[in-house]
């Protein structure tokens, strides 16, 4: 049995278990092993039981922890992020953390990475390939099918918005200053005007740096390309020049919290909750959040922030992996959430790569029970920071073309539920042989469709 790659998938208790140890043994300090997902040194995410006095968090003290800050408040409880103080290893904390009657759960601090791959390579040339369809010129009938919804006259709406959570966008990029957001209800004032705690989030938020710098533009390590480039997919203006998205009009807003050294579990939770509170604070029509990254292990609080955000309609679209292996037998997070006994219904969109001869990319991850379809993940071409455009592969350029699907849908479906939006979704894929057995629609996005 291959132990390392159990981590995140199951209770600390059973990795143990399932590996010979007794509960009761430690592992290596503050280093899960070579091939197990990463996480913060010393770090742990701590959810508290619900209906426990203020005085709970000081109480931890004892317990060998110290918090940092409270990220949110589930099922009562506060869920804190929090420094170990006694000098025991993480996992070894999270187990002993667990048997408190204290505590709900305790875990690491996973780090996460995008799920793309850069090579060094418009419409009208051929090299947008992932917006055509088979009767499109140019055409590629492998493509997401979103220049025939255009010719149909659906090119999205400015009412619909989508939450990236990723590195930053280069919101004033010629091809995406269209469709940046512009936080009307909080200005450039130094104030909290509208009280959700982030001063001056005029275009979303940065929480892998804490401010409202959500595009660094180099100056932090960062050249916040990825996010740039998934935003160009999913709605990258047309008739300008340089490329087009899946959507002509839709809202961006940024929750960056990928940063030179990724972005942790406890950033994630964050921005997911940035949006959610956007939504029932403003009313804002976020219909997704486009989600290409991944690497960590199972997070329960991770997976509370999102069923939080699928009881508010809101779809958590998610990059497959790039591993090239089968999610089914070894689970991949974020994609492998799943919200039904939380929310009642599945928000996670699990995504995977094709190429535009419609094969299954040699990276891509599948899973006939965890992937739900493939999207446009080679040679994809879009926007990138300094108004340039670069060609990438993953699952990550999968994703948007997906998120871009779910908002063109929104666009032509006011007032659709998340559930039914999701349905439409995978109800229009295209069956596809590569994706046959590895995925669950055994298809490829088709936007044309819906």
């Amino acid at each position: 049995m291959n132990c390392t790659r159990l981590l995140g998938l199951v209770t600390l208790t059973a990795v143990l278990a399932a590996c010979g140890q007794s509960p009761s043994a430690q592992l290596s300090a503050d280093a899960a092993p070579a091939s197990a997902p990463a996480f913060v040194p010393g770090e742990l995410l701590v959810q508290l039981n619900g209906g426990l006095s203020s005085q709970s968090v000081t109480a931890l003290s004892s317990l060998g922890v110290q918090s940092l800050e409270t990220l949110s408040t589930v099922n009562g409880g506060a869920l804190l992020r929090a420094r170990i103080t006694d000098g025991q290893d993480v996992l070894t904390k999270a187990r002993h953390l667990a048997s408190s009657a204290l505590v709900r759960f305790a875990e690491p601090n996973w780090v996460y990475q995008h799920q793309a791959t850069a090579t060094d390579t418009y419409f009208q040339d051929g090299t947008l390939w992932g917006m055509y369809g088979d009767g499109s010129t140019p055409a590629n009938a492998y493509g997401s099918q979103a220049a025939e919804a255009w010719a149909a006259g659906h090119v999205g709406s400015d009412s619909v918005y989508v939450g990236i959570i990723d590195e930053g966008y280069q919101f004033d990029h010629p091809d995406l200053k269209g469709n940046a957001w512009l936080n009307p209800y909080d200005a450039l004032d130094g104030l909290d005007n509208d009280g959700n705690g982030f001063v001056d989030d005029t275009r979303g938020w940065d929480f892998a740096n804490n401010d409202n710098t959500v595009y660094d533009g180099g100056t932090r390590g960062s050249l916040d390309a990825h996010g740039t480039h998934v935003a160009g997919t999913i709605g990258g203006t047309a008739n300008d020049g340089g490329v087009v998205g899946v959507n002509h009009n839709v809202t961006f807003i940024s929750g960056k919290f990928l940063g030179r050294n990724g972005g942790t579990s406890a950033n994630a939770i964050k921005a997911v909750n940035y949006f959610t509170d956007l939504k029932t604070r403003h009313g804002l029509n976020i219909v997704a959040l486009n989600n290409s990254w991944g690497g960590g292990g199972f997070s329960q609080a991770l997976l509370d922030a999102i069923v939080s955000a699928a009881k508010q309609n809101i779809l958590f679209v998610a990059a497959a992996g790039n591993s090239g292996t089968d999610n089914d037998s070894t689970a991949s997070y974020p994609s492998n959430y799943d919200t039904t006994a939380g929310a009642g219904y599945d928000s996670v969109i699990a995504v995977a790569a094709i190429d535009k001869t419609g094969a299954l990319a040699s990276f891509s991850q599948y899973g006939a029970t965890t992937v739900d379809l493939g999207a446009p993940g080679v040679a994809i071409m879009s926007s990138v920071p300094y108004n340039k455009y670069s060609s990438y592969n993953g699952t990550s350029m999968a994703t948007p073309h997906v998120t871009g699907g779910v908002a063109l849908y929104a666009s032509t479906h006011p007032g659709a539920t998340a559930a039914a939006i999701r349905q439409a979704v995978l109800a229009a894929a295209v069956p596809t042989t590569s994706l046959s057995g590895k995925t669950v629609t055994g298809g490829r996005l088709n936007v044309s469709g819906f």
